[in-house]
């Protein structure tokens, strides 16, 4: 259990931290005194018989917004934080003090605010939040290579959810539907999607938004048959030059539903074998071939389509050398795209019931072999993100090569961009950048609940963008 006195704003955030360095039972009492425009922080850190302190004093800036200060102070008390845990464990993190999802964003704020210069980012984060010198040369390289953000607010991505897959994976925590389970419900389901997105046809027209790139993810969009894709793509008819729809699992892509993305305008898709073990592939419930991964890319190759490939790093039961053989037929295959993600193992997971199956011992050899070979051999880093619990707090990165950058990828993670969601489990998002917020409006996440309220999600997507 992590206690902490006084000042529960910062509970979540510490937390995080704390299990970060794989400590659970924690106590941080906290003291704070303002005289004039300068407070003064004491904090006491115990953990089992250790303890540490530190004393934190900073000046008011009475320019800066009740917002900004409170990140900072937030900031500067995760680093003493830091400072105490590493000593008293004699342990450093990859990303030293910072927790959250997306590191570059967190850079690209502190450079706006002026918190940070631009040609100092790699030996700023080092200095001032530790992160390894590894990591921070990787977050330079990655905003060197994000040229494609726009900030204006009537340009806009949409995003199409399809919430259902053949199977439920080992490590999957999102809210997916396994495609047995509700082929009956499918065409009501398109039904509402249909109606929503006609909905959204008339937010668009009414703010006068430019839509930049369509995304259909989920889930396996794929999972759905050739009429149904025709269907639900001939309701998404906007000239974007970016149209991505995920195939991530090779046993649902055929040469008539490339055919039909391909009639659509479809520029992009996805086909994942996250390992090329097909022993691990087993183990973790999907149930696709290497040859279904060989002919599927074979197809989307024929038909003009970028393809991006991703991988997991630290699946069940995977070695170092298993995985970098994974590496060298992904590089054999050569395709435009590949992300690499480390396996995270969140409480919706099937996975987090048994975790003795998995080694973290190897995870950082892993991930730095496939960024470094990645690199070696042309593609170039250009967005990531971290998620909670995954093995030793490392990262997911994509990669690219020949200018193919996946734009969506890069307007998502750096929040740079409104994105209209529609579907089940769809998050909307609407980002105001000259006044530096974001706003959020969820649709709920399974398909009966969106089925039965499908009216009230329009009228509360029409109350958002109002």
């Amino acid at each position: 259990m992590i206690v902490l006195t006084n000042k529960d704003e910062y509970l979540v955030e510490l937390q995080d931290l704390c299990k970060l360095f794989g400590v659970e039972d924690i106590e941080v009492k906290h003291k704070e005194q303002q005289e004039g425009n300068v407070v003064k922080d004491n904090f006491v850190v115990k953990i089992g018989d250790k303890e540490g302190q530190f004393d934190f004093d900073y000046v008011l800036d009475m320019q800066m917004s009740d917002l900004r200060r409170k990140s900072y102070q937030k900031r500067m008390i995760k680093n003493f934080l830091y400072q105490i845990l590493s000593k008293l464990l004699n342990k450093n993190l990859p990303w030293g003090s910072l927790t959250g999802v997306r590191p570059t964003k967190f850079v690209r704020d502190l450079i706006e605010y002026g918190e940070m210069k631009s040609h100092l980012i790699a030996e700023t984060l080092i200095k001032d939040y530790y992160v390894s010198p590894e990591k921070a040369k990787l977050v330079t390289m990655i905003l060197k290579n994000q040229k494609c953000i726009i900030k204006n607010d009537n340009l806009i991505d949409l995003y199409v959810n399809i919430p259902i897959c053949p199977t439920r994976c080992l490590y999957c925590s999102f809210i997916s539907n396994e495609l047995e389970r509700v082929k009956d419900k499918m065409e009501t389901y398109l039904d509402c999607l249909i109606k929503e997105i006609d909905a959204v046809k008339k937010i668009i027209s009414k703010k006068t938004y430019l839509v930049r790139n369509i995304y259909i993810g989920g889930g396996t969009p794929s999972v759905l048959t050739p009429s149904q894709l025709d269907r639900l793509l001939s309701n998404l008819n906007f000239p974007v030059s970016e149209f991505t729809v995920e195939c991530g699992r090779p046993d649902t892509i055929s040469a008539e539903k490339l055919d039909v993305l391909k009639k659509h305008g479809v520029t992009r898709i996805s086909i994942n074998p996250q390992t090329f073990c097909e022993a691990t592939l087993k183990r973790i419930g999907r149930k696709h071939k290497n040859s279904q991964v060989f002919d599927g890319y074979t197809k989307a190759l024929e038909r003009g389509f970028v393809v991006n490939m991703d991988i997991i790093a630290g699946l069940p039961g995977e070695k170092f050398g298993v995985f970098k053989r994974t590496i060298n037929t992904l590089l054999d295959l050569y395709p435009n795209n590949i992300t690499v993600h480390t396996l995270s193992v969140k409480n919706g997971a099937l996975l987090r019931k048994d975790t003795s199956v998995l080694d973290s011992k190897d995870i950082e050899k892993m991930v730095n072999y496939a960024q470094t070979t990645l690199i070696d051999k042309g593609y170039k880093p250009y967005y990531m993100y971290r998620q909670k619990n995954q093995l030793c707090g490392l990262e997911n990165v994509g990669f690219y090569r020949d200018e193919d950058i996946c734009v969506f990828n890069i307007d998502s993670m750096e929040e740079t961009n409104t994105v209209i969601g529609v579907g089940a489990g769809a998050m909307s998002k609407r980002v105001f950048n000259i006044e530096k917020r974001i706003e959020r409006e969820p649709n709920v996440k399974f398909i009966d609940d969106y089925i039965n309220r499908i009216d009230e999600m329009i009228a509360k997507k029409m109350e958002f963008y109002k």
